[in-house]
């Protein structure tokens, strides 16, 4: 199997001494670097001034309900981890003004490129955070997200690597808590062992319900997808992603 050359939206896996994260298990699952080319002065500017006004602050009590983190306040409430270059996370809140979009990147170059878009197209639904996700999830309250996307994760291809992806059982019981009654999960890699390694930790998680009931379902965008950068580039060297949804399923008993 072919593995990706890692762009900056994938983070430098040889990196190890720049881990930010502990393990997926305890406080962290970000590991790489954070800052790559130098920023621009309108960047540098954007992350000085404008990401503190859109910056959700973790380390303070979380609000009952995260739809008032938007202004003017929304009903549903959806995270992207790990957006990038922000292409798909920026189709989705122009496609849904109503609806309030958590983007997670600690990557700063990524930050800086959503923050230009979100300053040229005036877009006031999306809130940011620049750490790790799996923090978010401990934060957020329970029931409180109607979609979680991870989209192209950095796939980690060596075997003493595979702690630091972000999908792990730990992640996953995240997700059960963070998640709405059908909200969904959603995943994408052209990765075939990180595709596999997702089902089988979402397959054993009983609360977890894979929406596929064909080959086409999975091989396959859904319906209004934006493809990032990182996607087109994938397709272009010869690799076809899995997408990858599974629902909340509530059928199978409560949390504990």
């Amino acid at each position: 199997m072919n593995t990706p050359a890692h762009d900056p939206k994938n983070h430098d896996p040889d990196n190890d001494e720049a881990a930010a994260g502990d393990t997926a298990h305890g406080r962290g699952s970000f590991f790489g670097r954070r800052k790559g080319h130098r920023l621009r002065s309108h960047q540098a500017d954007l992350i000085e001034h404008l990401l503190p006004r859109l910056a959700l602050d973790i380390g303070g009590p979380c609000p009952s309900n995260l739809g008032v983190l938007f202004d003017p306040p929304v009903t549903d409430v959806r995270l992207e981890i790990g957006f990038g270059g922000g292409e798909h996370l920026i189709a989705e809140a122009c496609a849904y003004p109503d609806v309030g979009f958590i983007g997670c990147e600690p990557y700063v170059n990524g930050m800086a490129k959503i923050l230009a878009q979100i300053e040229a197209r005036n877009i006031g639904n999306i809130r940011l955070i620049a750490s790790d996700a799996a923090e978010l999830l401990a934060w957020a309250p329970p029931r409180s997200l109607a979609r979680v996307d991870l989209i192209h994760p950095d796939p980690w291809p060596k075997r003493r690597h595979w702690k630091r992806r972000f999908v792990q059982d730990a992640t996953v019981a995240g997700l059960v808590r963070v998640l709405k009654t059908d909200g969904e999960f959603r995943f994408v890699s052209d990765i075939d062992d990180y595709c596999a390694w997702t089902l089988s930790h979402l397959l054993r998680a009983p609360e977890f319900v894979w929406t596929a009931e064909r080959a086409k379902d999975w091989r396959t965008p859904w319906a209004g997808y934006t493809m990032t950068r990182y996607g087109r580039k994938a397709e272009r060297e010869g690799r076809h992603a899995a997408y990858l949804v599974f629902r909340r399923n509530d059928a199978a008993g409560e949390l504990a």
